[in-house]
């Protein structure tokens, strides 16, 4: 039998998941009592490891008690980051020593996790610059103004480079998990897992999850004005031109305007735009997809469902019969 794989689970200060914490800690200790029933060696050290011994966590309701403090863990496998749920600049500030640490353990041979908007901490410490990484889909504007030099899939529920992982939002952190059974214990042993904890194992996407609300957090008050008026013209059919002559501004200095406020290009928004009103006529309306597509400004069927899917990942009529409860009662 082999060393076990050492696996921290981070306590930060501050408020942070503690779904993060207990169910990583379940999973990965239960898994180890599975394979003991099965006859088979145990994987996994698991410990919570903490900045001191009694953190007060979720605005002081829960009190975590680490198993060990920074200073006496000198080697690890895996550090995983739950989600900080401070604000982000005085989350990082609480943790900074906890950032400190990470890098250390990273140098030193470690693997390193961070679930859902525990990606900011990470991205603290320089490890995910010129690298790829993800975070909860509704934190992207955030995390790209934050660390600009770092390539953001906010699209993706899981990345891999270089013994660094992340995971999208919120409860998609289960699936980083079973990513990470299977690295270590292969395939067979991930499914075991995935069974147990009903986890569906291929799931890999954010996209059927994310809102899209636009970027309005900026002071250009002509953009601002472009964008609603977008908004509230669904149907009509908008024209670079058009817009930018609405509010007497050069075309190119407009698109760059635009696209520095919200994130998008202008085409890139009014697709935005009326996807989502799409998507919202799909979860509560019984119309059909011609017509869902007629009432957010498409008059072609195949630009439509290519559009749609390459934004969702999911045609019209499977995003229907998922979300809609009409569709779901006669399925």
């Amino acid at each position: 039998m082999g060393r076990l794989k050492h696996i921290s689970i981070l306590i930060p200060e501050g408020d942070c998941s503690i779904t993060h914490i207990e169910a990583t800690h379940q999973i990965f200790s239960s898994l180890n009592d599975l394979l003991s029933r099965l006859g088979r060696h145990e994987l996994f050290e698991v410990q919570l490891v903490g900045l001191q011994k009694e953190p007060k966590v979720k605005k002081g309701l829960y009190r975590v008690y680490p198993d060990i403090l920074i200073q006496d863990l000198k080697h690890t496998d895996l550090v995983i980051i739950p989600a900080i749920q401070e604000s982000i600049d005085k989350g990082l500030e609480l943790n900074a020593k906890l950032g400190e640490w990470i890098l250390k353990q990273y140098k030193s041979g470690a693997e390193v996790a961070s679930f859902c908007i525990g990606s900011f901490l990470l991205a603290s410490t320089g490890l995910l610059n010129g690298r790829k990484c993800t975070t909860h889909w509704s934190a992207a504007s955030q995390f790209k103004a934050l660390f600009p030099e770092i390539d953001l899939l906010p699209d993706k529920i899981i990345t891999d480079e270089g013994g660094i992982y992340t995971s999208g939002g919120a409860l998609s952190f289960q699936n980083l998990i079973i990513y990470l059974v299977e690295k270590y214990a292969g395939r067979d042993t991930a499914i075991l897992a995935a069974k147990t904890f009903m986890i569906d194992i291929d799931r890999n996407s954010q996209s059927p999850f994310m809102i899209f609300s636009g970027q309005k957090e900026h002071d250009d008050q002509q953009i601002g004005k472009v964008q609603e008026f977008i908004e509230s013209n669904l149907q009509e059919k908008l024209s670079v031109d058009q817009l930018a002559d609405m509010v007497a501004i050069s075309r190119r200095n407009f698109e760059r305007r635009f696209k520095k406020a919200t994130s998008n290009s202008i085409l890139e928004y009014i697709q935005r735009v009326r996807i989502e009103a799409a998507k919202k006529s799909l979860e509560s309306s019984g119309m059909n997809v011609n017509e869902v597509m007629f009432t957010v400004g498409y008059t072609d069927i195949k630009a439509f469902r290519n559009t749609f899917k390459k934004i969702t990942g999911l045609s019209p009529i499977e995003y229907r019969n998922k979300y809609n409860r009409r569709s779901m009662e006669l399925n």
